[in-house]
């Protein structure tokens, strides 16, 4: 009769009965749970689900399992399905076949120290006793992306990318070469420790000219992608009594590498312009900056503040860790000298990484500084993981060399700038008078200010129940009132068509949070509105001045024939003309191209200098009033 033994639990009573000569006999009804809709296929999940029992020590050495035909009738599918996954094991080793027999599990694989018919059970966790010993007590840094946020209607986020416009098929064949036997041999005689050759030609050659730079090999060192770059280099450089400064807002990753190696933080106030250079600066033995587009809020660093830093950075002996991200919608225009490029930049270390688009597979990146410092990351990185996958470094090489990631970077910078200026669009059509955004002129995010005492972390709460992602913006700053009514949106996640109706939604929660007019108020100013006759002689001729949401000016004229003249930008590079009218009591105007050429019907007034326009009793948008001369 078999025996249960009490240390096996209600799973691996499931697998196993009783013991006979020497090994498990295993019952049919192996509990396998398939999922019909998991990206894994059947056979894969059968044989992890195998693995997985093996390793815990419910199908131990020499256990056998059920026939094939047993196991897809009890699984409820095909016998080749069940068939094609067992041998697959078998030709791992992970089974082995006896004739006449059946399958039995491999005699060198399971628990070493398990014994058939002893199972250990795992004490109970004294998991107070961990928390005692960390140096820095590590706690989650910034936004983390749902993990389901391709199921989200309106994803506003940025890092991922939708998979519609990964270039899979280019990416296909990059890596059948390296997978074939003359790539292997070359990728596989390098030892681990070291960079592939053809990646480091390829980023000497192709990468860094696009920055202005130029290096030899001993001069750039392969990471796991900026974040992990940025580590090594705080590792070398960071110490107790270190002072080093940061952008505010800045890359919160940094804050917590300088406590985790008791350094002082010193935080360096951002407009603009990139960060301001200042006599702030004078007291930092480091100072990290984004110049090509600041994080978060996609600020370029101007020349004149390139320059200031260098010399800033030579006047106090300070290094500049400069970190870098390849822009897709600037992947066309005219090349940014890199810092580490301009004169001074001996003081400079490089971070950078490829486009995001390949992170999701393969998060690459490099670091570029003087031969003795990449000698030095590169000892640290010994320590941690030796070195960067060969094969994955390979596969860039050639993606890089074939022509592929120019194009792919060519194609991702077109869709990266049609969805940015459908989102900077949809921000000014919809919450003019709500939010000011920074330039949305470089980068794949917008940075939002709303206006008023807006809770960024409750909008983005009620944002996300209603199928919007948005990322608040908090972990940011140093402190949380800064952040007030900040939050940030990005364009690698969302699809164009989606963008207008996800930013209309988030408008009508903004304006549920932050309340109405009180309704005498509203009462007063719609006394005050004006109708007919009186609001078409006010309107005629008149020369209305305002702002967009991204702060470039913009002027229309309202010709007495009820024509209507558009110029936006600070060179006056966006025009458009309409018409106005006068409905009743209403001002209407409609626009060729801008406000997507709908028409747009409003209550009006005109006082002290100022037009103001409101529907449905709530402030829409204002604007400085003149009449033409």
């Amino acid at each position: 009769m078999a025996v249960l033994h009490p240390g096996l639990d209600k799973r691996a009573q499931a697998f196993c009965v009783g013991l006979k000569g020497g090994s498990f006999r295993v019952m049919s009804r192996l509990l396998i749970p398939l999922n019909t809709t998991a990206t894994a296929s059947l056979q894969v999940q059968i044989r992890s689900a195998i693995l997985q029992a093996i390793a815990d020590g419910i199908l131990p050495p020499r256990g056998r399992l059920p026939s094939s035909r047993k196991l897809a009738a009890e699984l409820g599918v095909s016998r080749n399905t069940v068939t094609l996954a067992l041998q697959q094991l078998l030709a791992e080793g992970h089974l082995v076949s006896r004739a006449r027999s059946g399958l039995f599990v491999a005699e060198a694989l399971g628990p070493a120290d398990l014994s058939p018919g002893h199972f250990r059970v795992a004490p109970a966790p004294d998991r107070g006793q961990w928390a005692r010993r960390f140096r820095a007590p590590p706690a989650p840094i910034g936004f983390r992306v749902p993990p389901n946020w391709q199921s989200y209607p309106h994803p506003f986020i940025d890092g991922p990318f939708d998979s519609t416009i990964f270039p899979l098929a280019e990416w296909r064949e990059v890596m059948r070469t390296v997978l074939g036997r003359r790539e292997v041999q070359q990728w596989t005689a390098s030892t681990d420790e070291t960079d592939d050759p053809a990646l480091l030609e390829q980023i000497r050659t192709r990468i860094l000219p696009r920055r202005g730079m130029r290096a030899g090999a001993d001069e750039i060192l392969v990471t796991h992608g900026a974040p992990h770059g940025l580590s090594l280099v705080c590792a070398l450089l960071l110490a107790p009594g270190i002072t080093i400064a940061r952008e505010q807002p800045g890359d919160p990753a940094l804050a917590a590498l300088a406590t985790l190696h008791g350094a002082r933080l010193h935080l360096q106030p951002v407009d603009q312009d990139g960060m301001v250079i200042d006599s702030g600066l004078a007291k930092c033995q480091l100072v990290h900056v984004t110049p090509a587009c600041q994080m978060p809020t996609g600020v370029r660093l101007s020349a004149d503040r390139r320059r200031a830093l260098l010399a800033a950075a030579a006047a106090n002996d300070a290094v500049l860790i400069e970190q870098d991200v390849e822009d897709p919608a600037a992947y066309q225009d005219r090349a940014i000298p890199s810092l580490h490029s301009l004169a001074g930049g001996a003081r400079v270390i490089h971070i950078a990484e490829l486009a995001r688009i390949l992170s999701p597979g393969l998060r690459l990146g490099f670091i570029v500084a003087p031969p003795e410092v990449i000698a030095a990351l590169r000892a640290l990185r010994r320590l941690s993981l030796r070195g960067v996958s060969l094969m994955g470094q390979r596969g860039v090489a050639l993606f890089l060399a074939l022509g592929h990631y120019d194009a792919a970077m060519t194609r991702l910078g077109r869709i990266i700038k049609a969805r940015r200026i459908a989102l900077r669009d949809a921000l000014n059509h919809h919450l003019p008078h709500a939010i000011t955004t920074g330039p949305v002129r470089h980068g794949s995010t917008v940075w939002v200010q709303a206006h008023g005492n807006a809770d960024a972390d409750a909008l983005a709460a009620r944002a996300a129940a209603s199928g919007i992602l948005i990322e608040p913006a908090a972990h940011y700053f140093a402190d949380a009132l800064e952040s007030a009514g900040c939050f940030r949106l990005g364009v690698t996640c969302v699809q164009e068509h989606r963008i207008r109706p996800g930013v209309a939604a988030l408008a009508d929660l903004l304006h549920d949070m932050s309340g109405v007019p009180a309704p005498e108020n509203l009462a007063r100013a719609a006394g005050r509105h004006l109708t007919g006759a009186a609001l078409r002689t006010a309107m005629s001729g008149a020369r209305l001045l305002y702002r967009t949401v991204y702060g470039d000016p913009c002027t229309i004229e309202l010709m007495p024939d009820g024509r209507m003249l558009g110029i936006a930008g600070y060179a006056n590079e966006d025009r458009d003309e309409g018409r106005w009218w006068v409905d009743g009591n209403r001002w209407c105007r409609q626009w060729k191209r801008w406000a997507y050429g709908e028409t747009a019907v409003f209550e009006t007034t005109v006082e002290d200098g100022r037009v103001t326009w409101y529907r449905d009793g709530r402030l829409v948008d204002w604007a400085i009033y003149g009449q033409v001369t």
